[in-house]
């Protein structure tokens, strides 16, 4: 009797263990997943005012050296591809301005955004987006310019969460 109650008391304690290491293992991958959120919060907030402000080194930084804007054969591709691609943007804005055309402040937004982790370093990043251009005056309402939906890749790498593919007009 003496060898059957050590014996169940030994595998309490052995199931115990086990289930501690679980748990334990569960919390650390939580706290890893809710850290790698708010850090692909912040990349995406880089992206947005990289993109706002026309910085077009800040905005290819948030891209790995071969991420791209799009898909198909129209996609950019390459860090110096998406510097060039907003180094042009911010060149017709100011040319705009030049030609003495009001050149409003730009806002990307994004909305609803659903982050689900493939594994420890790739994730996709879906949300609905708008680019909205502020008020021109007072007469100028903001005003919507496009609106859409979007895919993202995301990984990371050297353990920094970057823009692998950012598609704005998924398919599915």
């Amino acid at each position: 009797m003496k060898q059957m109650l050590f014996g169940a008391l030994v595998a309490l304690v052995v199931s115990s263990a086990v289930g501690s290491s679980r748990a334990a293992t569960g919390d650390e991958d939580a706290i890893r997943q809710a850290k790698d959120r708010a850090e692909i919060e912040t990349l995406m907030w880089r992206y947005v005012r990289a993109l706002d402000t026309s910085n077009a080194e800040a905005y290819a930084a948030t891209y790995t050296p071969d991420g791209q804007f799009g898909s198909g054969a129209n996609a950019t591709k390459g860090r110096e591809a998406l510097t060039k691609m907003v180094a042009d943007l911010r060149q017709r804005r100011a040319q705009a301005e030049a030609n003495g055309e009001t050149s409003p402040p730009m806002y990307h937004v994004i909305t609803n955004p659903s982050i689900e982790f493939i594994d420890k370093d790739r994730a996709t990043y879906e949300a609905y987006w708008m680019t909205v251009f502020g008020a021109a005056g007072q007469n100028t309402p903001p005003r919507v310019a496009a609106a859409g939906r979007e895919r993202d890749e995301i990984v990371r790498v050297n353990g920094k969460w970057l823009l692998k593919v950012r598609d704005v007009a998924p398919r599915d």
